[in-house]
C-alpha cells in the first residue's frame, strides 16, 4: 500500500514570542510537530501542557506531540487531554513500552515510538503491531539545527522493509537538499524545523517540499 507523504513543521524552531502568528504561517502543512523535553531525558527544556492547550485553540492542524521525557506514562493523559493528535514515547524512556502505547490508544489517539539514532532497531521489536507510526531520530534529541546523520537513513530503510504499511517519521536536519534521500529511505512523514521557520515565506517553502514530494513520487 503506497504511503501518503506528510509534512511537519517543528515548532521548536518557531518564534515562541509570535506563537500564533507562526502556527498560522505553516497552516498549508499537514501535522505541526511539537517537541515536549523535560531536561531530564535530554538537556533542555521546551514547551509543556499549558502550551498546548492554548495554541490548540487556533489550528486545526493534526498535533504531533513527541514527547522527549522520562516515564511518559505520567504524562499521557495530560497531553490528550490537552488536544495532541498523535503522541510518540520515546523506547528509551519507558519501561514498559507495550502499556505505555496500549494506554495511548485507549485516549483514541494515535500511538508513536521513538528511538534515538544509536538506538537498535531491536528496542521496538515487540511493538511493531502495536504503534501506529515510527519516528527515527536523525539527530541526537534535544536541540534544533543539527546536521542529519546520513546512517540512520538506513535505519529507516530496513524498518520500512519490516512495517510496510505504517508511517515512518524521520526528525533532524532535513532540508530540500536531503529530502529526497530521506524518501527514498521508506520514511513518509517528514519533520523540518529550521528548514522552514527560518525563512520569510514558510508558505513558499512547504510547497516546495510538497513539490520535492511530487519529484519523488512520479519517479517511484
Amino acid at each position: 500500500m503506497k504511503k501518503i507523504l506528510k509534512l511537519a513543521p517543528s515548532i521548536l524552531s518557531a518564534d515562541f514570542s509570535v506563537l500564533k502568528n507562526e502556527i498560522n504561517s505553516v497552516a498549508n502543512a499537514d501535522y505541526l510537530h511539537i517537541d515536549v523535553m523535560d531536561g531530564m531525558f535530554v538537556e533542555n527544556i521546551s514547551l509543556g501542557i499549558p502550551v498546548i492547550k492554548s495554541i490548540r485553540k487556533v489550528t486545526d492542524l493534526i498535533f504531533d506531540v513527541h514527547l522527549m521525557i522520562d516515564e511518559p506514562r505520567r504524562y499521557i493523559k495530560q497531553f490528550a487531554n490537552a488536544g495532541a493528535d498523535i503522541i510518540t514515547i520515546h523506547a528509551e524512556a519507558s519501561d514498559d513500552l507495550k502499556g505505555d502505547l496500549k494506554m495511548i490508544k485507549s485516549f483514541n489517539k494515535k500511538a508513536g515510538v521513538a528511538i534515538k539514532p544509536n538506538t537498535s532497531l531491536d528496542a521496538i521489536n515487540d511493538v511493531l503491531d502495536l504503534a501506529d507510526m515510527f519516528l527515527i531520530m536523525s539527530v541526537e534529541p534535544g536541540f534544533g539545527g543539527q546536521k542529519l546523520i546520513d546512517f540512520t537513513l538506513q535505519k529507516a530503510l530496513s524498518l520500512s522493509k519490516i512495517v510496510c504499511d505504517k508511517d515512518i517519521e524521520m526528525d533532524g536536519g532535513i532540508n530540500l537538499e536531503n529530502v529526497e534521500s530521506v524518501l527514498k529511505s521508506g520514511v513518509n512523514v517528514i519533520v523540518v524545523g529550521s528548514a522552514i521557520f527560518n525563512c520569510d515565506d514558510r508558505n513558499k517553502k512547504i510547497n516546495r517540499f510538497r513539490e520535492k514530494f511530487m519529484e519523488y513520487e512520479n519517479q517511484a
